[in-house]
């Protein structure tokens, strides 16, 4: 059974709306490039929630091309072992500012560098222009001399399902792979087949109808079942060990126990962990519940693991 406090705040965070003396949450028109921009907008502001960054992670922007990026690096460590993060927002919002103190948490528990970097957004930049430049960030770990072995993806929600792509178009390009991945509660399935979808649709925080629409935005004239966007429906063979943690009352509960089992059978090292009674992305919540908590130990034991730290 979920933990008394992981059951008050995701209460509290399915229930924000009656804080603002609302009855029903707002609907948002997800068509709406207005609508769009005020997410952003919401995201950005939404950032501090999280916590403070650490004092003793220092962040350091770098410019790859014409993207913005940074790293965040712990006290005592260098670039030599590194967290490529991919953060989350359904592929139309997101920036180092909005995850900043998330991929800090992984930071300070692995004390492993981490880059993070903002990748083109849709409806703007559809797909392929976000997994372009997620091979243009790993690409430039390389050119600096990182190793392979000494590299670790991390990705969240819409960013864990980028991972995954990448992972797969690096595979097809015959490129060296990262020694590891860890994805939390990703998007693995834009047609949006799931049961999930379906049987969680009350229970799950994410705002109604948010997750056909971003597929929309992001596939753009795309079929969204293609496994560079969709990576559901790729090949999984011959990708890196990796581990996924998923809420088990979220829509993209089945974007991860489909994509597990697929996986598993294509021969890949996969561990899934489905939380019982857990919320989308809820590792990130650590250390305020104890399953929130025991996820991040895990994820950054993986992390340490992986890159021999």
């Amino acid at each position: 059974m979920p933990s008394l406090k992981s059951r008050l705040l995701y209460y509290t965070m399915k229930n924000r709306h009656l804080l603002r003396f609302k009855f029903k949450r707002d609907i948002i028109d997800w068509n709406s490039y207005e609508a769009i921009i005020g997410f952003r907008e919401n995201v950005e502001k939404g950032a501090g929630k999280f916590g403070k960054l650490p004092a003793e992670i220092e962040v350091s922007p770098v410019a790859i091309g014409e993207m913005y990026a940074e790293w965040l690096i712990p006290s005592q460590a260098g670039k030599d072992k590194v967290i490529l993060y991919f953060h989350g927002g359904g592929y139309v919002s997101g920036t180092c500012h909005s995850h900043r103190a998330i991929a800090a948490k992984f930071v300070k528990n692995s004390q492993v560098a981490a880059l993070l970097f903002e990748y083109r957004l849709a409806p703007e930049h559809p797909f392929p222009a976000a997994l372009e430049d997620s091979l243009a960030a790993y690409n430039w770990l390389l050119e600096k001399g990182v190793s392979p072995s000494n590299i670790v993806f991390v990705g969240d929600s819409a960013g864990g399902g980028l991972c995954l792509t990448t992972l797969l178009a690096l595979r097809d390009q015959g490129r060296p792979l990262p020694v590891a991945a860890v994805v939390y509660s990703p998007v693995t399935d834009f047609k949006c087949t799931g049961e999930s979808y379906r049987t969680n649709a009350r229970a799950c925080l994410s705002p109604e109808g948010m997750g056909p629409a971003c597929a929309k935005h992001y596939a753009g004239d795309n079929d969204p079942g293609l496994p560079y966007i969709s990576p559901l429906y790729g090949d999984l063979h011959g990708l890196p060990p990796m581990l996924i943690y998923v809420g088990g009352d979220e829509t993209l509960r089945d974007d991860s126990v489909r994509f597990a089992e697929k996986a598993k059978a294509a021969g890949v090292d996969v561990t899934l962990r489905v939380g019982e009674g857990m919320f989308h992305c809820y590792p990130a919540c650590a250390p305020l519940f104890p399953e929130a908590t025991r996820a991040m130990d895990e994820i950054c034991g993986f992390i340490k693991t992986h890159t021999g730290k």
